[in-house]
């Protein structure tokens, strides 16, 4: 069971705003599974779905690091990258704080390791809004960002973020 809602940003700032709309809707134990291209703006949604969160501190990709856990917010926020990971197995050695509980998780490149993921998610997906540059539309460009509910608990919550997201609608 999956629904959709099809949004557009036309700048980070939007991105961001947009993800903290968002995070009115995260509880605890909660799943953010992010695809799209390498500077479609899964690390700035994560950033926007943070501060929504409460996390004050400075919010990077953890490209490097694999996992980044911020505790200043009303909840932990992991934030996890699995680009660089070969296997599944390379996933699963990353330990149990990555699907914590008491904690909203954030799986850049999600759609990677989707059978790792539980059965109840939101999958972001950020994509670029057409153009004829990839080059210049990579930092300028609209993004489309398609909000899929997976699950059982998950459709209502994304109904519930219907009018919250009005500014950003896009049909289609």
């Amino acid at each position: 069971m999956s629904s959709d809602l099809l949004l557009r940003s036309t700048s980070p700032e939007q991105t961001r705003a947009l993800a903290a709309v968002v995070a009115t809707e995260l509880r605890p134990g909660d799943v953010v599974a992010l695809s799209g291209d390498l500077g479609a703006g899964k690390t700035c949604f994560v950033q926007g779905a943070a501060r929504g969160l409460g996390v004050t501190g400075r919010v990077t990709s953890p490209t490097f690091t694999l996992v980044r856990t911020h505790l200043d917010g009303r909840v932990p926020v992991v934030h996890a990258d699995v680009y660089r990971l070969d296997r599944l197995q390379d996933v699963l050695d990353l330990g149990d704080d990555v699907l914590a509980p008491d904690a909203v998780t954030f799986v850049e490149w999600g759609d990677a390791v989707t059978p790792l993921l539980p059965d109840d998610r939101l999958e972001v997906e950020l994509s670029l809004a057409g153009g004829s540059d990839p080059a210049v539309d990579a930092v300028e460009g609209d993004r489309l960002v398609r909000l899929t509910a997976v699950g059982a608990r998950w459709p209502s919550r994304l109904d519930a973020l219907a009018d919250g997201c009005a500014p950003w609608r896009e049909e289609g």
